[in-house]
């Protein structure tokens, strides 16, 4: 590869040196591969390759010092001394009260009762503390009953009966035109005690009302706080507030609490619609600024299979406002290890910190009388190192972006007048980088380097490899452009990282283009270098922490379709590419890569024999640090009627769903019956394969288990019967039907062949069908709900089977049905690594 005959041999400060214009064929050379116009013989200097140790010592200590410093701010949780507004250990409190219920779904008295109870508890406290001041605290509790269509998992519809909602208005004693508007939700998924998600939050604004009410100075606006108890039932508790409650309509923006993990650092992933004001207020008025604008167009890809309130109030409100969210330790979301123990005090603090001063400034400000005013484009914005947020409009952003390709390209230009070479040697690289994602895809492990070596072979043919190092770095330039270019072209804010990792590499290299040229790749050049590239690559060092904090957690829980490992390994090697990218520059530049290849490739080999013997092992029951594997399993009773009414045929088991790719195959050797015998397939035939899924997602999770058991006997079973059935005068039949059940219950609607739903009772009255063109119906109630009643009118001549399927399942999440024997008996042989959420439920078809 490195042949005298090839490459010609430029001694180091170490070792050998050659003059590099001995000849006109030299000459002739430097310019071939950069394209020049004309051969310009070049003045006699010494050029320096890299040692090949000091080269790989340079980039090791660069990227673990900036990945330190990255790791430190995250751990970093307050900067500076609390100004002592917020207590944080009164908000504690609150959160450690309201987790001792235990887990709080909606309809359950734990979170209708007792939550409802404390809370109001706590306002009256802060309502009589602050009588005295300059404001006034009105307290209302709302049961809205409702419902909506969602497009959230593959589309379904919401109907809610009596939900909680506590809203307490705090505002001058003069009143209040306008309203700011902050969200929490007190309920929690069955089975956890909810305490990132999302009891902290409620225990937050709780110490954030009590601050403010205290304040000696009058408030310019007023204040709604909305503790919501059915948020886990996808958002119903905010619909009913935004829809239905008379302060509504004076609510000008909002900031929404939520968590997508347990404790750390609160981020904003979510502004707008539009609307710059609000960032702006956030990075004005935040102690301890953490925003992404990444974060929010990669959530609001629907790439991350989660939502919030926000959405409500965006779609349905039709107001601005600032989503923030716990993201650290996702492994715990929804668990039952989502405690308050794991939540810092300095977690409460920062979050309080964030919250007072952002609310305080929104509150007092003139953009909140008239937001529509200040609605004028989105908002580019990240943080540095949780330090300081830079933010800057859109619109300026696209100027910067398409100033710095110009710059690039014009750089680009005047260094290589004829484009082929580069041209050339961009196409090798992509192929390499295509070659890599390929190799580590087969082989789920990191294979760039291999690939990067047949890229460093077929360059290097009659190739100085200074020039070569050059080349390579306008490659990487390129490319980073291309990418800024076409993110710009499609309105991305995100856009400006790209910005960032060509700005800063080509401003450093126009700035040491005379020590190069003098020197080539010394030590100087190359500390320099780095330093040059200190600031774009250690925020471009936080977004991948942000990207594996968030993905790794959710694909333990994506469903059984999803292989984790093609998308770890895919993230990982973009990540290396890209981190890469300017670095692969020092390769070329170092006289020699065998012991780094030879390096690679042994920690290549060990960590392969290690993942094929079995080494690693994807959970653990560590109290320290959990990684629970998530199953689901209901002890149900299915019961399938005919045309007649007749029941044709009933079964009881323990249905059993993993949400994770590995199924059951690390639980068959612990509980033996749950093996591939028991596989159910979905019956097409019966709407959603016939089982009583809690939301839609039969399309995340494919594998299923159904052990037989003995039949469940809820003490509050589901009732269920037809009202009436009537021709239309357009040629449709109208069915009412009446329902009395649990508090969750899910109607699943399959139309045959031919026939058609044209209108219902829910949302705005048109049917609103699921992926697989079924409808999917979820209902909640909170206490002394009445019988639930609806209709559909479907279109259609009756065939041999009937116009249409409609199946009723009932969920059983608290309380004395929530168990059976047999359920509690398959829960304790479960591993102590396994989280298995259970309940109890019913599914009842019938044909009309």
């Amino acid at each position: 590869m490195e042949k005298d005959t090839t490459i010609r041999r430029i001694k180091s400060l170490y070792g050998t040196q050659s003059n590099v214009s001995e000849n006109k064929n030299d000459s002739q050379d430097q310019c071939g591969i950069n394209g020049c116009s004309e051969v310009k013989k070049k003045p006699e200097v010494s050029l320096y390759l890299l040692h090949e140790g000091v080269g790989v010592a340079l980039v090791t200590v660069f990227i673990l010092v900036l990945w330190g410093v990255v790791h430190l701010s995250l751990q970093q949780l307050v900067i500076g001394k609390s100004t002592g507004e917020f207590n944080a250990i009164r908000a504690r409190k609150h959160l450690e009260r309201i987790t001792s219920v235990g887990p709080r779904p909606t309809g359950s008295p734990e979170n209708e009762i007792l939550t409802v109870n404390f809370l109001l508890e706590q306002i009256e406290h802060i309502k009589a503390d602050s009588a005295s001041g300059p404001h006034s605290v009105t307290v209302d509790v709302q049961r809205p009953t409702g419902s909506f269509s969602i497009d959230f998992l593959g589309g379904f519809t919401s109907y809610y009966d009596r939900v909680s909602n506590i809203a307490v208005r705090l505002e001058p004693k003069a009143g209040a035109q306008h309203l700011m508007l902050a969200n929490c939700h007190f309920d929690s998924v069955a089975n956890s005690p909810g305490a990132s998600d999302d009891a902290v939050s409620c225990a937050v604004m709780l110490e954030v009302l009590h601050s403010l009410a205290n304040l000696s100075t009058p408030l310019r606006h007023g204040v709604v706080f909305l503790f919501n108890g059915a948020e886990e039932n996808v958002l119903q508790a905010s619909h009913g507030f935004i829809t239905q409650h008379p302060w509504a309509k004076q609510v000008r923006a909002f900031i929404n609490l939520e968590a997508a993990g347990v404790g750390g650092k609160e981020v904003v992933f979510q502004t707008g619609p539009e609307n710059p004001w609000l960032v702006q207020a956030y990075v004005h008025a935040a102690k301890h600024p953490f925003a992404s604008v990444v974060g929010q167009e990669v959530f609001q890809s629907g790439v991350i299979p989660s939502d919030t309130d926000f959405r409500i109030y965006r779609d349905f409100g039709n107001i601005p406002g600032i989503d923030l969210a716990f993201i650290e330790n996702g492994f715990l979301y929804h668990t039952k290890y989502d405690t308050s123990d794991r939540i810092l005090t300095d977690s409460i603090q920062r979050a309080g910190d964030n919250i007072l001063a952002v609310l305080k400034h929104l509150v007092m400000s003139e953009e909140l009388a008239d937001s529509s005013e200040y609605r004028h484009g989105n908002m580019v914005f990240f943080d540095l190192l949780g330090m300081v947020v830079v933010a800057y409009p859109a619109r300026v952003g696209t100027i910067i972006n398409y100033m710095t390709a110009m710059a690039t390209f014009l750089y680009l230009f005047k260094k290589c007048s004829h484009p082929s070479n580069l041209a050339y040697a961009t196409a090798v690289v992509i192929l390499s980088w295509l070659v890599t994602l390929l190799t580590v895809l087969i082989i789920a492990l990191v294979g760039l380097f291999l690939a990067d070596l047949v890229c460093l072979v077929v360059l290097l043919q009659g190739v100085r490899r200074l020039e070569l190092g050059e080349l390579y770095f306008d490659v990487s330039l390129l490319l980073w452009c291309a990418a800024l270019v076409y993110l710009t072209a499609n309105d991305l804010c995100s856009a400006y990282v790209p910005m960032l990792m060509v700005a800063f590499p080509l401003t450093t290299k126009l700035l040491l283009a005379r020590e190069f040229k003098l020197r080539g790749a010394s030590v100087k050049y190359s500390v320099l270098y780095q330093l040059g590239l200190a600031l774009p690559y250690v925020h471009f060092m936080f977004l991948i922490w942000v990207v594996f904090e968030i993905f790794t957690p959710i694909l333990g829980r994506s469903g059984t379709e999803i292989p984790p490992d093609v998308v770890l390994a895919t993230l990982v090697t973009l990540a290396t590419l890209f981190l890469s990218s300017f670095f692969l520059h020092f390769i070329y530049l170092a006289r020699s890569t065998k012991w780094l290849l030879a390096g690679l490739g042994t920690v290549f080999t060990v960590f392969l024999v290690l993942v094929l013997c079995g080494m690693f092992f994807p959970y653990t029951a560590d109290p320290s640090s959990p990684r629970p594997k998530r199953v689901f399993l209901q002890h149900t009773t299915r019961t399938f009627h005919g045309l007649d009414g007749q029941v044709k045929s009933r079964d009881s088991g323990l249905w059993i769903n993993s949400f994770d790719y590995t199924g059951m195959q690390h639980i068959t050797p612990i509980i033996p019956e749950i093996n591939d015998t028991i596989r159910t397939s979905c019956q097409e035939d019966r709407p959603f394969c016939g089982y009583p899924w809690f939301l839609p997602v039969k399309f995340l999770v494919k594998k299923n288990w159904y052990l037989p058991a003995p039949e469940v006997f809820p003490k509050s079973p589901i009732e269920f019967q037809v009202l009436s059935k009537e021709q239309t005068k357009w040629g449709t039949v109208k069915i009412t039907f009446e329902v009395k059940g649990p508090s969750h219950m899910s109607l699943y609607l399959r139309p045959h062949q031919g026939a058609s739903l044209s209108s219902w009772s829910f949302g705005d009255g048109v049917p609103q069908y699921h992926l697989a063109g079924e409808y999917f119906i979820f209902y909640s109630h909170g206490l002394d709900a009445p019988a639930w009643n609806f209709w559909f009118e479907i279109q259609d001549p009756s065939g041999p089977e009937g116009m249409i399927s409609v199946a009723i399942s009932s969920h059983y999440f608290f309380g004395e049905d929530q168990r059976t024997v047999q359920l509690e008996d398959m829960l304790k042989r479960f591993p102590k690594w396994a989280f298995p959420s259970s309940w109890v439920s019913t599914y009842h078809m019938y044909r009309y």
